[in-house]
């Protein structure tokens, strides 16, 4: 691979690096274990100092989409717990209509929960992957940044046990069947919709409203439920 040259300033070099990493994330080009390249790796690859690589890295920690294990390195994705072995026992054994339903559950009671404990920094990610989500130019990146979203106000809330319920469901969700449903469902328009949900999701956890952060969340999965209602009926 060609050397990029050396970018100048801090943040510039961190957003290159971010960048091409969330490239390296989406379209599988990461070893079957995930593990990224070492800091001096994308250093010297990549053309960049080491410090942007590690404000990159930071960055995508703090979005969730990269996670870190004691002196085995950096992976991307969630760092893996005993959800994933459920998930992958259940996904085959459930539906489309039986997954809403458990989110509709679940992420309504989280949204309320997060609207108890956002802390700005909180808000301001929240809003940073929303407008990713909908900057988004394919449906592997849309999925991406909509997964980090809903995530990060899951684990905002502050609940151990219902985070893990909703890690598990999320697993199952990304199931490869079930990201192609979703993506079939999806236009711009659908795209722009739940842009102002999420947003109104948002408002609502910023405004520290529990009771208006679940309807908002509700009012969301159920137009989401309806899309893929839509297009599974014959």
């Amino acid at each position: 691979m060609e050397t990029p040259p050396r970018r100048h300033g801090a943040k510039e070099s961190a957003d290159f690096v971010r960048a091409r990493l969330q490239v390296m994330i989406r379209n599988g080009s990461l070893p079957s274990d995930g593990r990224l390249p070492t800091e001096r790796a994308l250093s010297e690859t990549m053309g960049v100092g080491r410090r942007a690589v590690r404000g990159a890295l930071e960055s995508l920690l703090a979005d969730g989409l990269i996670w870190r294990k004691q002196g085995k390195g950096t992976f991307a994705g969630q760092a893996p717990d005993k959800t994933q072995v459920l998930a992958a026992e259940i996904v085959g054994e459930t539906n489309l209509a039986e997954i809403m339903d458990a989110r509709l559950c679940i992420e309504p009671t989280l949204a309320a929960m997060a609207a108890r404990h956002a802390l700005p920094a909180d808000i301001e990610r929240m809003r940073n992957l929303a407008r990713r989500t909908v900057e988004a130019s394919d449906p592997e990146s849309i999925e991406l940044w909509d997964g980090a979203l809903h995530r990060l106000i899951a684990r905002t809330a502050n609940n151990k046990p219902l985070f893990t319920a909703f890690s598990m469901i999320d697993e199952i969700r990304s199931n490869e069947r079930w990201r192609g449903l979703r993506s079939k469902a999806r236009s711009l328009e659908t795209l722009m919709v739940s842009d102002v949900e999420h947003h109104a999701v948002i408002n609502q956890i910023e405004a520290g409203n529990p009771e208006g952060a679940e309807a908002a969340m509700r009012s969301h999965l159920t137009t989401l439920a309806y899309n893929l209602k839509r297009i599974l009926t014959p």
